[in-house]
C-alpha cells in the first residue's frame, strides 16, 4: 500500500507517483492512467477500458460470423 499527499499543481490539485509505482504500472511522464470505479473503490490504470469493450464487440463479431471467416480464408 501507498499513501500519496495531495499537493497544489498550478491551479490544479495533484499527486506525485514514486518510481517505483509507476514501474508498477509501467508508466512515464506523458503516459495516460485511467481511473475506474470498482465495487472496492477507485481503481487506477494504464489499461483503458473502453478498449477493452471495443475488443470485446470485435470478439462477437468473430463468433456470431465465424463460418464466414473460414469460407474467406480458403
Amino acid at each position: 500500500m501507498h499513501a500519496l499527499k495531495l499537493t497544489q499543481i498550478g491551479n490544479s490539485v495533484g499527486v506525485i507517483l514514486p518510481k517505483e509505482l509507476l514501474a508498477r504500472l509501467k508508466v512515464e511522464k506523458g503516459d495516460t492512467l485511467f481511473v475506474t470505479e470498482t465495487p472496492d473503490g477507485l481503481a487506477l490504470t494504464s489499461f483503458d477500458p473502453s478498449f477493452e469493450e471495443q475488443l470485446e464487440m470485435g470478439r462477437e463479431f468473430m463468433r456470431e460470423y465465424r463460418d464466414t471467416f473460414r469460407a474467406l480464408a480458403k
